[in-house]
């Protein structure tokens, strides 16, 4: 089953927690601190792989996690980097936020983004070595990696998209033209997802991708029958093939079914270029009329795809109409730009050192209890520990 829209969870790696640690050797007598950083929590990256067609693997598997920071340790030694997750998906897919808010769009090979960020690692305890404090006793925790609920959804890249209403002969069509393989039959809505061919130019030195599409119906724009949730796959197609079923004397009327609804989806499905491929005409005994005055038709095509009349043409002018896709060439890094800027909220006014005898709040504790305690319970705090806000000395119950 094609899937084009996927629900996941993401969780950004915890900084590991500094050192608190002294020197301790044979022949050096009060030895100064030497407690090592911890290491940053991996981050979360969605990346764009143009092997994949689909967001079917996201059935399965919807929860992922980045690996924590390793604490650090005594002599300066740093805690290693939390190890990063990798999520892959179709190029031109979209990720969206809770809010319904565009976070990118992977529209080229290999364009990454990072969707959860890793905590920031605590300092340890030479960090805060200073002329004045040269037994510093504490060291900072690291902090929680962003977590997040996230959207994906596909919008296929393709050099053309077959429209139509059902039964019109779209999937015999891209049978005929590319090395795709639908499922063909006499019965309304035979196809059921999009599905992708390739076709090759005579000299074989070019390819066009053309998709096919679910049939739509009068009302599609706002819900009714199959195509209303595929129409999305049509705003990449820089021409769209309107397949129309020529064996009644109607083409003009289902012409303007169709076209009534791509106006309606908007997005510019409008104004997109359209070439009319009038199909079954071995169903006539004369060619069929199509007298429409309209600036968006480039062509029209009058074919067979029963005995394959026409169908040499029609593909020998599709590269002729399908100018190359412009995509965006990815960053040298591969990180895309976030498409929508929003500032993420402040960061804690407060951290959570932790000394030799329990736990104490720098900065600005925060009003909220449950927050406090979230806090302290994430950096290791249990029942009974001593723990300091405002030089008020506390026991964590």
């Amino acid at each position: 089953m094609f899937n084009d829209r996927a629900r996941i969870r993401v969780q950004a790696g915890r900084g590991g927690d500094g050192s608190l640690h002294f020197r301790r050797e044979k022949h050096v007598p009060r030895g100064g601190p030497d407690g090592g950083d911890g290491g940053p929590g991996g981050d979360v990256v969605v990346a764009a792989d143009p092997d994949l067609r689909d967001l079917s693997a996201f059935r399965a598997r919807r929860w992922f996690q980045a690996g924590n920071g390793a604490p650090g340790r005594g002599s300066l030694k740093h805690g290693a980097s939390g190890e990063n997750v990798e999520i892959a998906v179709p190029v031109g897919t979209q990720v969206f936020d809770e809010d319904e808010q565009l976070i990118a769009d992977l529209a080229s090979p290999s364009a990454r983004v990072i969707v959860a960020r890793g905590g920031v690692a605590g300092r340890g305890n030479k960090r805060f070595a200073s002329p004045t404090r040269r037994t510093p006793r504490f060291a900072e925790t690291g902090l929680a990696g962003e977590q997040a609920t996230l959207d994906l959804r596909l919008k296929l890249l393709a050099d053309a998209a077959l429209v139509g209403l059902p039964n019109a002969g779209k999937s015999s069509l891209l049978a005929r033209i590319s090395n795709a393989r639908p499922k063909v039959a006499e019965y309304p809505f035979t196809t059921l997802a999009p599905v992708l061919g390739t076709v090759d130019a005579p000299d074989r030195t070019r390819q066009l991708t053309v998709a096919d599409v679910p049939g739509l119906i009068e009302g599609a724009s706002e819900g009714v029958g199959l195509g209303h949730e595929f129409l999305a796959h049509l705003e990449r197609a820089n021409l769209l093939l309107h397949v129309i079923d020529s064996s009644e004397d109607d083409a003009a009327e289902r012409f303007r079914t169709i076209d009534a609804e791509l106006a309606a989806y908007g997005a510019g499905l409008e104004t997109r270029p359209q070439a009319v491929v009038l199909n079954k005409t071995d169903l006539r005994t004369e060619p069929p009329a199509f007298d429409l005055d309209d600036d968006r038709i480039v062509r029209v095509f009058h074919v067979s795809c029963a005995t394959g009349a026409g169908i040499d043409e029609l593909k020998r002018a599709l590269f002729q109409l399908c100018s190359p896709q412009v995509v965006a060439p990815a960053p040298e890094d591969g990180l895309v730009d976030f498409l929508v800027y929003r500032p993420r909220p402040g960061g804690r006014r407060f951290r959570v050192l932790r000394t030799d005898r329990g736990f104490r709040i720098a900065g600005v504790a925060p009003s909220d209890e449950e927050e406090l305690a979230a806090a302290l319970k994430a950096a290791g705090a249990r029942k009974g520990d001593e723990v300091e806000v405002d030089g008020e000395v506390l026991e964590l119950q």
